[in-house]
Formats: structure tokens, sequence, C-alpha cells
């Protein structure tokens, strides 16, 4: 399994905000302790709030607090392209967000760090496609709230590219990672699908109703 395979996994595992033992999520990856204990490490190294006892395991908090920060300009610099990432995308609720996001920024930035020539939002910058998978936030959630059916192409990670008729169930946040359940009519199981791996989804011309083959416990 792939290193990005495996972190997104874990964060897989660890979404239930359960502790869990460094040997069971070992095995659960079929990976040694050692490589287990370098992804723990790169999970916390990316800003992914884990906390790691000995002998007791790992538990992924529910809540995320900010110690005062002190940042250098090339950081301000990452930040503020990260926020016009963001701001790409067309789900009006991202966009309430990460608008409230911009202003607490703004507010604790000193005046000599905001850029003079044009407004940070809307610099160009060659980094826009990272916003790709968020792109498909507006029709998944009201393909969910209308129990559309969906026609998902999807990039596997074996390489290989699927397409499933899927009855839209949940949308979930792990971290940065956004996940989409439901239930393949195609494979007749439930499914789930990395957002920044999904290809195209089209709704179809179709509802379904709750009790048509959802077993998603």
């Amino acid at each position: 399994m792939r290193r990005s395979n495996r972190l997104f996994r874990l964060l897989e595992i660890l979404g239930d905000h359960q502790r869990h033992r460094s040997q069971d999520l070992a095995r659960s990856l079929a990976v040694s302790q050692r490589t287990l204990f370098r992804d723990m490490d790169r999970l916390k190294a990316s800003g992914v709030p884990l906390h790691g006892t000995r002998g007791l395991g790992y538990q992924l908090a529910a809540e995320t607090t900010l110690p005062p920060l002190t940042l250098t300009d090339p950081e301000i610099e990452a930040l503020q392209l990260a926020l016009a990432v963001v701001l790409e995308t067309t789900d009006p609720d991202l966009q309430v967000a990460v608008q409230s996001l911009v202003a607490k920024i703004d507010a604790s930035l000193p005046l000599d760090t905001t850029p003079q020539a044009a407004d940070w939002r809307h610099i160009e910058h060659p980094f826009a496609n990272a916003a790709r998978g968020l792109g498909h936030l507006p029709v998944l959630r009201a393909a969910i709230k209308a129990r559309q059916k969906l026609k998902i192409v999807y990039n596997a990670e074996n390489g290989a590219v699927t397409t499933s008729t899927l009855h839209p169930n949940t949308l979930t946040h792990q971290a940065r990672s956004w996940i989409l359940s439901g239930w393949d009519e195609i494979e007749h199981a439930p499914a789930t699908f990395r957002l920044d791996l999904i290809e195209s989804a089209d709704p179809l011309p179709e509802l379904f109703s709750q009790g048509t083959g959802f077993q998603m416990d």
C-alpha cells in the first residue's frame, strides 16, 4: 500500500475518535510498528490533531485548538495562497466559512504583511487545481438532500478508472480529507469515495428511497 493511501486509511480508522493501539493499527495496515510510527509522525507534522500515549495508543482529537502562532513572511504567503485556493470553490457553505476565517486572520496580521499591489484573494497561482475535488461539494450535497442518484467516475487507488451509480448518503470530513459514502447500485454494496479522486459526479434523472438496498451499518 502506498504511503498516501496508508495515511488516508489511518485517518479513516482514527475518524471514530476512539483510542487505537499502535500494534492494532500496524496490523490493520499490514506494516511494521516502525513504519506506523513514521506515518503517525507525518500526520502530526501536517497538522492532524493526534494524541499519542505510550502504552495506550493514538486518538484523533474531535476539535482543534490553535495556540498563538508566530509566522514568518513565507509562511504568511503560503497561508494566503491556501485560502485563495479554497476561495475558488463554488460551495456556498465553504465560501462563508473561509470568508470568516479570512477576516479573523486579516485582523491578526500586521498591516505591512498585506499585499499592496492587489487583493491576495484574487491572486492567480499555479495550484488552482488543488481545489478541484472540493468543487464537487455543491452537486453532492444537493443530491444527498434530494435523494438523487449520481453517476460517479472515480480514479481508484490502483490506477483504474471506475464508474458507479451511487445512492449518496453522507459527506464526512476527516482532517483535510472529504469522503462521500453511499450505496453502489452496480456492486450492490456500500461504497466510499475520496473527493480528490472523483473525476466527475453527474446527477441522474432518478431518485432513490432511503430503504432501497441501503445497509450502511
